[in-house]
């Protein structure tokens, strides 16, 4: 096997090829184009879609030519595959607007890295596509039977599939060939929910081109407990900071479970295999600490994922700066009359809801103490914080410290540090 792919294997990325032992050979006989394909229906991508983006930074990285297409144009319709309903139709300028803003998310992912690569925008060949000669050239090649049997399309048979979505399987594979024919791509990549589509394109390209064009999966990654990868009680974890923060995006990869800590390494860092391998070999919380950082600063940056860093030592009595932490400015009189514990953990986002509040206050979930208290923590809470729970609990000022800070903790993981101000005086 090529050594790239070796790698991939390596991994953890390779599930499905068209024809490993070609795809080798092509490879080892020079670069080979690819392409994966992102269609933006979200103002950002989040860290389940990244999977085929690293695999991605391997293949440049290894020499070979990436494009990353984005589908503005295949969006209009909407990918039917792992959906159990349709997608949501969003406006032209709405799609564009997401395009723009995961293009900017993708080039600073891929400048870092030793490659070449590219963007192609479909829109730019599927936007004024003629329908009835796109018929007669593209969809006379198409099995309907062949189609219906591809799990796609089987899972959303049974609750209703619109022929609007029909077509996205036409459109995706009418991508490949333009990408052979615009820039030689012989290859696309991408989840294993993306094996019909990927596989209709790739025979597409011998039907009307007479040569072999190759199709690469990766497994659709979840966790040791079987939950989505990604996933948090929050939602998506998101690569927009405005979405997920940086501390946040931190904390799911620093809270990983101990069997998950050898494979993300291998797949969402450009570690060595060997240094994964010693990483995930050595105490478990290390490692995770390591992976945490490592992610964070693939997707936001170094200083990020310093502060990142800084911030969590800090919630979790390990030293580090607590400025760091994820902090909300509050005015001071509402401790002076004093605050309702259900309100504060309301306002500072840690509960969505006053009834989520209430809940996690009942069930010994809400914690709350000063930064001096944090400071000579306590053994059984690294953040010596304290337990409320009584619902019409009142924080007061004499819970502030010197300087108004106040630290909570919901739940056993996240936190957020108060800083409580004076009104400002409007001077006339």
């Amino acid at each position: 096997m090529n050594s790239t792919l070796s790698n991939l294997k390596e991994r953890g990325f390779l599930s499905q090829c068209t024809n490993t032992a070609n795809l080798s050979a092509a490879m080892d006989s020079g670069p080979v184009t690819f392409y994966v394909g992102c269609d933006p229906t979200g103002p950002s991508l989040h860290i389940g879609h990244m999977v085929p983006f690293f695999a991605f930074r391997h293949l440049i990285t290894a020499g070979h030519k990436g494009i990353a297409l984005i589908g503005a144009g295949t969006a209009r319709i909407g990918d039917p595959s792992g959906k159990t309903e349709m997608r949501k139709i969003l406006s032209y300028e709405s799609l564009d607007a997401n395009a723009a803003a995961i293009s900017a998310q993708l080039s600073r992912f891929f400048g870092a890295a030793a490659g070449s690569f590219t963007f192609a925008n479909n829109k730019d060949w599927l936007a004024d596509l003629n329908y009835i000669d796109f018929l007669r050239e593209i969809g006379s090649h198409f099995s309907v039977n062949r189609m219906l049997s591809f799990e796609a399309y089987k899972l959303r048979l049974e609750t209703g599939l619109s022929f609007l979505e029909f077509n996205y399987q036409l459109l995706q594979s009418y991508d490949f060939l333009e990408l052979y024919r615009r820039y030689g791509n012989m290859l696309q990549i991408g989840g294993d929910d993306q094996w019909g589509n990927i596989v209709a394109g790739a025979d597409l390209i011998r039907r009307i081109e007479g040569v072999e064009a190759f199709g690469l999966t990766f497994p659709l990654i979840s966790t040791s407990d079987g939950k989505k990868m990604g996933k948090t009680e929050r939602g998506a974890l998101f690569l927009d900071p405005s979405m997920t923060s940086p501390y946040d995006f931190f904390q799911y990869w620093r809270n990983v479970q101990d069997a998950d800590v050898r494979r993300f390494l291998l797949m969402f860092t450009f570690l060595s295999a060997e240094e994964c391998e010693n990483l995930a070999g050595k105490n478990p919380n290390e490692a995770k600490e390591r992976l945490a950082w490592e992610v964070t600063a693939l997707i936001h940056g170094r200083e990020e994922a310093d502060k990142a860093l800084a911030g969590a030592k800090a919630a979790f009595g390990g030293g580090g700066d607590r400025g760091a932490m994820p902090t909300i400015t509050l005015s001071r009189a509402k401790f002076n009359s004093g605050y309702s514990i259900v309100d504060l953990f309301t306002d500072t986002k840690l509960a969505v809801t006053k009834s989520e509040a209430r809940r996690l206050v009942e069930q010994g979930g809400a914690f709350v103490g000063s930064a001096s208290a944090a400071a000579s923590a306590a053994a059984d809470d690294p953040a010596g914080l304290l337990p409320i729970t009584d619902v019409r609990a009142a924080i007061k000022a004499d819970s502030l410290d010197a300087a108004g800070e106040l630290i909570l903790r919901a739940g056993k993981k996240r936190y957020c540090r108060i800083l409580a101000v004076e009104p400002f005086t409007k001077f006339s």
